[in-house]
């Protein structure tokens, strides 16, 4: 009787709440839209004509539940949210975009920090910003070109900069142009937001587009635009940066310079890598350790083994072992540099710089075929890194191991040995 009776209120409630997102009363109109954020897809219907409501706040709470109820047919209304003429709005829309392809990103994103003063809005963007779909996500083409516009043309700074970064999440390659504006912006969140979301996208073609930031003022602007000509490989820019390392001032200037030179490889780079090669800075050893071993010059491999065997810091002895594998060591043995770069895949603290190596690394076919027979006895984490580092660079030969990944024991190992492999097979078809 009871279950009856409260089936019976809810059928009372809900035309209640579709009346007041008609009432003269804003607040009720608010709280209707609140409302429908609990009937799912359905209540999208309701829920866009508030998008274009007269009151500020009215339009808020809509696009908020729309954001909450993040199914496909949200997308529409946040595009269109998009094109509002507040920034809280726009922002809470770009990041419900976001979201609806990578599920938790409203949780972390830049409108849970938002903060209002009349018509302007503080955000925070000191969060990390190291997301990114996975490459068989397929993203419609309207929801890129959303994104770039509002990077492009957002009503404010905060509004830009966070759309910068959803392109960037969202490997939003056809909306680069949009962006480029931004990189002359004076706003140093936004042009920082955008040459995070250059890197993601990986286009080399934006290399130019901001060779001038590499002597900006503002350092942290400075070494995101030299490292994001590395990870380009943006050769037209070595002259600048060997100018950067000989003429800064700053350490980690330097050191950002010769990580992106030493991603370039030229033999014309030896002179200045050798010279970092025995630094007493153990950054500078191990870019210069990269960069020689990218040059693949047998004669250096005896250097590199007496470095590799008496080297104490780990950044500098994995670059040293990157080299040596560069160079042809490949075997598997308890102390061989390839398992040494494996095994560093267990450390919490280095698996970051390991698996970028074996990213490069298992490119070539015979270093993947020298990793393959100890992936089934591996740790654990060294089987979750792996399938990572096969999902970016492993190619038809990849399939056999991560398939085995996907049958693991272990929860965790499957699932990344089942994202791996789907993101493989986008890559490879």
């Amino acid at each position: 009787m009871r279950l009856v009776c409260s089936f019976a209120l809810l059928l009372l409630v809900v035309p209640a709440f579709s009346q007041d997102l008609r009432d003269p009363d804003p607040k009720k109109r608010a709280k209707a839209a609140k409302a429908l954020s609990k009937e799912g897809s359905e209540a999208i219907v309701k829920l866009q004509p508030l998008l274009s409501d007269t009151v500020l706040d009215v339009r808020i709470e809509a696009v908020k539940a729309i954001v909450e109820i993040g199914t496909q047919r949200s997308l529409d209304a946040l595009i269109q949210a998009t094109r509002d003429n507040d920034p809280e709005i726009q922002i809470r829309a770009a990041d419900g975009l976001v979201n609806f392809y990578l599920p938790g990103y409203v949780k972390s994103g830049v409108s849970g920090t938002m903060q209002r003063a009349g018509s302007s809005v503080m955000a925070r963007f000191s969060g990390a910003n190291d997301q990114v779909v996975d490459p068989y996500v397929l993203v419609r083409a309207e929801v890129i070109l959303a994104a770039g516009k509002l990077a492009r043309g957002g009503v404010s700074m905060e509004s830009r900069a966070n759309a910068a970064r959803a392109v960037g999440v969202l490997r939003g390659r056809a909306a680069l142009p949009d962006l480029y504006p931004g990189l002359r912006s004076k706003n140093d969140t936004l042009i920082f937001e955008t040459l995070i979301a250059i890197q993601k996208i990986r286009d080399p073609a934006a290399g130019p587009e901001f060779s001038f930031l590499l002597r900006d003022l503002n350092e942290k602007i400075q070494i995101a635009a030299i490292e994001t000509t590395g990870i380009l490989r943006n050769r037209e820019a070595l002259p600048q940066l060997k100018d950067v390392i000989k003429n800064s001032r700053s350490v980690k200037v330097q050191r950002a310079a010769l990580v992106a030179l030493s991603t370039i490889p030229d033999e014309a780079n030896r002179p200045i890598l050798t010279h970092y090669l025995n630094d007493k800075d153990d950054g500078m050893r191990a870019a210069a350790a990269e960069g020689l071993g990218r040059l693949k010059n047998p004669a250096d491999a005896a250097t590199f083994d007496k470095a590799f065997s008496e080297e104490r810091k780990m950044n500098a002895r994995l670059a040293q072992a990157f080299a040596l594998v560069k160079l042809g060591r490949i075997e598997m043995t308890e102390f061989s540099p390839l398992r040494y770069l494996v095994n560093s895949l267990n450390s919490k603290a280095w698996r970051g710089v390991a698996s970028g190596f074996l990213v490069e690394l298992t490119r070539e076919a015979s270093v993947r075929t020298a990793i393959y027979p100890v992936v089934p006895s591996a740790p654990k984490e060294e089987k979750i890194e792996i399938a990572k580092v096969l999902a970016l660079s492993g190619d038809k030969d990849s399939v056999t191991v991560l398939d085995g990944l996907t049958k693991d024991g272990d929860a965790d190992v499957a699932q990344e040995g089942l994202r791996a492999l789907r993101s493989l097979k986008a890559r490879n078809p």
